[in-house]
Order: C-alpha cells, then sequence, then structure tokens
C-alpha cells in the first residue's frame, strides 16, 4: 500500500479530482498554500495498492501542466524603497510535486 500526496495548483484541482473519480481512485483533497508564490494550491491525499500507483502518476502528469505567470517581486527590506521599481518578472507555475510514501498499514471505521 502507498500513500501518494500530490501538492497542485488551485487551476488543476478540479480536473485532477474528476480525471481520479473517473479512474477509481479515492482522494482526500486539502486547501493549502504555497511557500514560494504565497498562492493557494491543494494538495491530493491518494492511498492506493502498489501496482496501482503508476496508473495514478500519470492521472496526476496528464492533469497538471506548468504555465507562464508574471510575478510582481516583494520589496526589498530595510532598503531605499523609493528606488526600487519592481518589474514584473515571468515564473513557472503548476505541475505537481509528487511523493510516494510506504504505508505500514491502513485502516477504514
Amino acid at each position: 500500500m502507498k500513500l501518494i500526496m500530490a501538492v497542485v495548483q488551485d487551476q488543476d484541482s478540479n480536473r485532477l479530482m474528476s480525471a481520479l473519480v473517473d479512474n477509481n481512485f479515492r482522494a482526500t483533497k486539502l486547501a493549502t498554500t504555497g511557500g514560494f508564490l504565497k498562492s493557494g494550491n491543494t494538495t491530493f491525499m491518494i492511498g492506493t495498492e502498489d501496482a496501482r500507483v503508476a496508473k495514478a502518476l500519470q492521472v496526476i502528469r496528464e492533469n497538471c501542466k506548468t504555465r507562464e505567470q508574471l510575478m510582481a517581486p516583494v520589496s526589498p527590506m530595510g532598503g531605499n524603497a523609493d528606488s526600487y521599481i519592481p518589474y514584473p518578472v515571468e515564473v513557472a507555475v503548476g505541475g505537481a510535486t509528487v511523493f510516494v510514501l510506504p504505508i505500514e498499514q491502513f485502516h477504514q471505521f
């Protein structure tokens, strides 16, 4: 048994949940916040048999795509903010960060 934890951008979460259900995966969906962009994302917890891990990863890969997004940099701390002109920076967002963990026991009450 494995626990798959997938952190995805909010924009991909509904599409991923539908695809997981279509492929007979049960998932718990948690609202989370990313540390880098300070934007909302969603963490999925998926419990599955070892033999179905590859299929779950395929579903995640197909439904979570990276995209470019403009981000305004944060003003400098302790510096002279009068001369600081923030220019938007293009960063890659989206996709999925996935952890696959071994599960010693699983109980459902």
